[in-house]
């Protein structure tokens, strides 16, 4: 491996900091070592430098580290199953209308989505694992004050940050979506009737942003669910049994081919839906009293 002069010199002034007791200025030297694409170790008689890797590939979700971001209110939170083209469209969509932290997990190979990788956007790879979980371990290691559970099928035309942090900020509503509606009592919670912008019962993961603390509070997405199906409204509904009101409102975004539906395997897509609306039954059907008023 051929070291950049650059490189090895701050490699060696860190050896000399270290030596002269500066630990301040030798974690400076070792930042820009880092940021310069590599990693120092102390080895017997000096110091050992390899090249990193531009993105962590994990084999559990529990080998998971924090994330490099900068400090920002709001992360937008990307499971990635395949479709990459459309997905590095998703995220340069909301580079070029906000400025928020992007965290990715891509489950399958990342392909074109490391070129995505920047200081605001951070990347994780792993083999396998089921929607619920993915969502839920970016929400506990990212560090924002909110999250925003989105589909990379959702593209922003404008700014859909803004509306959304002034609305959270106001402490009256723990989600804000741009998808939503009001369970319909009518046919025994057997569907949901949208009824725009508004409070809801239940808002869907097209693009929801979400108090953090709030969301880990309910426990997040449930586990079982390995597709996301009824899944985004079971936990909308948990947040609402958990004293949470949820919004929707008109915001600048659109939706194009949504891959997660229309190119499942429909027998897979229909029993994993089922599951997730069984359970939203089961545990919920008939507490009125959780829902939003009726409008």
């Amino acid at each position: 491996m051929s070291v950049p002069n650059l490189v090895t010199e701050l490699a060696e002034a860190r050896q000399a900091a270290r030596a002269n007791k500066d630990f301040a200025l030798a974690d400076s030297l070792r930042d820009q070592i880092f940021a310069a694409g590599y990693e120092v170790a102390d080895v017997a008689g000096g110091f050992e430098l390899t090249e990193k890797a531009r993105f962590p590939v994990i084999a559990r979700l529990r080998d998971l580290k924090p994330f490099n971001l900068p400090a920002h209110e709001i992360t937008a939170l990307l499971v990635i199953e395949g479709f990459i083209a459309d997905a590095i469209t998703c995220i340069n969509s909301i580079k070029a209308n906000s400025d928020c932290n992007i965290a990715i997990l891509s489950i399958g190979p990342v392909g074109e989505l490391v070129d995505v990788i920047d200081q605001r956007t951070a990347l994780v790879e792993i083999a396998e694992t089921g929607w619920g979980e993915a969502v839920n371990a970016l929400v506990k290691i990212v560090e924002s004050k909110y999250v925003i559970v989105m589909d990379p099928s959702t593209t922003f035309t404008g700014d859909a940050i803004s509306p959304v942090l002034a609305e959270l900020n106001k402490n009256e509503f723990v989600a804000v979506g741009w998808k939503g509606g009001l369970v319909n009592l009518a046919d025994d919670w057997r569907s949901t009737e949208d009824k725009g912008d508004g409070e809801v019962d239940v808002l869907f993961s097209y693009f929801m942003a979400v108090d953090r603390v709030a969301a880990l509070e309910v426990g997040g997405i449930n586990t079982r669910a390995i597709y996301y199906r009824n899944a985004d409204m079971e936990f909308a509904l948990k947040l609402r049994h958990g004293g949470g009101r949820l919004l929707q409102m008109t915001l600048p975004l659109e939706q194009g081919r949504h891959h997660g539906y229309h190119d499942a395997d429909e027998s897979y897509r229909e029993v994993q839906s089922k599951k997730n609306y069984d359970r939203i039954l089961e545990r919920f059907r008939g507490k009125e009293a959780i829902l939003s008023p009726r409008r």
